[in-house]
């Protein structure tokens, strides 16, 4: 079998409600970045890049389709060192991975499909069925300088989700430390105490700033901190982390296993967070959790993106070992986001969906979905 082509394309469509977090910029559309993977035997593979489109896209046409295309997509190993190495010395970290991350997913969706076996299965197995999913949402819906015209809207969301059996949720942070505190203590009223929460900055606070707010969130019992401060601050991680008992997360926006092993080595963070649309795929992906199981350092994976991300997420979500290994484990947490997207809910025939505190690792061979091409014809525009 060989790759006879390679295709990037882009879907977009506008928001309803634009929203924004601590980084300032407000999200007025949703975008998916996909990649789809053809063989001379008729199998076709999926996978999707994290990030802005029209750059990966741009990667994956100049830069890696002539790289792959007539190789054997079940070596995985060899083609992504190929790929890298047309990139590393340009972007070693950053759009070029998030390019490969596409391309490797959609090969392990052929590798599937071909031996009619999920993923997780050509990974080693898997360690769960189902993994619990947090909810992710809380964003900033409207600008305003009257910071309590925030609390109203966050405790609201906060309680639908509760009601829609979610055990976990993380909330957006982003105002000044004083009223932000004051937003999340009052969602914490709201749910009461059998829901987790965890808050995410969007490293959008100084370190002085981060170790004020984790000093009071540790009386609110949150589940963790992430990305509090800046993501190349790693000596700022640290010594937040040593005058806190709240977990550091972190790494949504590192790139590759080099980059990991950096924020391992430097014990910055309780739990790391690879999102297998831009750490290098699931190739990557599981390089950077033997790192990760070795330090015992845990991996709860980043998800943003569209169905096609958040099944390749899910079957590394399945093989990841137990970190650290106990009778009673914990659930692995999985991050469902939960703004509008057509491209999460619609672009698969089977839209991943939480019962009862749970999602259920998909069985189905290679990723586990059949494509829309209803909704990839919509919703393309490049």
């Amino acid at each position: 079998m060989k790759i006879s082509s390679v295709t990037a394309m882009i879907l977009r469509t506008p928001m309803k409600t634009p929203f924004t977090s601590a980084r300032g910029w407000w999200y007025k559309t949703k975008n998916a970045m996909l990649v789809k993977v053809e063989t001379d035997e008729g199998i076709t593979g999926w996978g999707e890049a994290y990030g802005p489109a029209e750059v990966t896209k741009a990667v994956v046409d100049s830069l890696l389709a002539s790289q792959i295309i007539g190789a054997d997509p079940f070596e995985t190993n060899v083609l992504w060192e190929k790929m890298y190495q047309r990139v590393e010395d340009y972007d070693p970290q950053g759009f070029g991975v998030a390019a490969i991350s596409a391309v490797d997913m959609a090969l392990w969706d052929i590798k599937g499909k071909w031996s009619r076996l999920p993923v997780y299965k050509l990974l080693g197995g898997a360690h769960r069925k189902w993994v619990m999913p947090y909810a992710t949402g809380l964003y900033f819906k409207k600008d305003s300088d009257h910071y309590d015209d925030f609390t109203g809207p966050a405790v609201e969301e906060a309680i639908a989700y509760k009601e829609q059996g979610f055990k976990g949720i993380k909330m957006k942070i982003a105002l000044p430390r004083a009223a932000e505190l004051k937003r999340v203590q009052a969602v914490r009223e709201a749910v009461g105490h059998g829901v987790e929460i965890m808050v995410d900055a969007n490293h959008g606070y100084s370190l002085y700033d981060a170790q004020w707010l984790a000093r009071a969130f540790e009386e609110l019992e949150i589940s963790w901190f992430e990305e509090p401060i800046s993501p190349h601050d790693l000596k700022g991680y640290a010594e937040l982390r040593s005058k806190t008992s709240i977990p550091l997360a972190g790494g949504e926006n590192a790139f590759t296993r080099y980059a990991f092993k950096d924020i391992i080595d430097s014990r910055a963070m309780d739990i790391i967070q690879p999102d297998v649309c831009c750490c290098g795929g699931i190739t990557e992906a599981m390089r950077i959790s033997d790192l990760a199981e070795a330090a015992g350092v845990s991996f709860i994976t980043h998800v943003w993106g569209s169905a096609v991300g958040t099944y390749g997420a899910l079957q590394v979500m399945a093989a990841l070992p137990p970190a650290p290994h106990s009778w009673k484990q914990a659930p692995m947490w999985m991050e469902y986001e939960q703004t509008e997207n057509p491209f999460r809910d619609l672009l698969v025939t089977e839209p991943v969906i939480q019962r009862s505190g749970k999602v259920e690792i998909p069985k189905k061979p290679g990723l586990g979905f059949e494509i829309n091409q209803d909704i990839v014809d919509k919703y393309r525009v490049m």
